[in-house]
């Protein structure tokens, strides 16, 4: 069994980070997948699929759930990025669906993050979309009270991320 490499999926963030000179938020991740000439596509999805990556004839697509709200669309898509970035070989040969697709569907496995891949994509698009640098700097060198709500909210706002994805992050800081 694959291990995943929170390590190294954190790397990579922090790589495309100082490559791009981000140094507030909200990061550009739409930018940043373009620049990396992948094509990024949103459309109406099942509502249990979050995104997809692929690459098709050379060329990198991202797709993302166009129905989704905006900041879980922002997560996709850099948890379709992290596909790109750190697992190429796989969303090339791996399970293909109607053309070359290959589907990451939000199943049990990966809802879970038992799944090596998913497990570092998630890392990977926690630390792109919320980098640790930029987080310590929106605290002003000191903490938030996860209780307090409207902290929270303002901090999840501010770098265009769910309440949800905020909290976690924080859970490891």
């Amino acid at each position: 069994m694959t291990v995943a490499n929170h390590d190294r999926a954190r790397q990579a963030a922090r790589s495309i980070l100082r490559e791009f000179g981000i140094t507030a938020p909200p990061v550009p991740v739409e930018r940043i997948i373009k620049s990396r000439k992948i094509v990024l596509q949103y459309a109406p999805l099942e509502a249990d699929l979050s995104g997809m990556a692929y690459i098709k004839d050379g060329t990198g697509i991202i797709g993302v759930n166009a129905l989704h709200h905006p900041n879980r669309q922002r997560f996709s898509a850099a948890h379709e990025l992290a596909h790109h970035v750190l697992h190429a070989d796989a969303i090339r040969q791996s399970v293909h669906v109607d053309k070359g697709i290959r589907i990451l569907f939000r199943d049990d496995l990966s809802a879970l993050g038992t799944e090596p891949m998913e497990i570092e994509a998630n890392a990977f698009a926690s630390e792109l979309l919320i980098p640790a640098e930029l987080l310590t700097t929106a605290l002003a060198g000191g903490g938030v009270d996860m209780e307090d709500e409207a902290a929270v909210e303002a901090l999840a706002r501010r770098f265009r991320v769910s309440q949800a994805a905020m909290r976690f992050r924080l859970s490891l800081f």
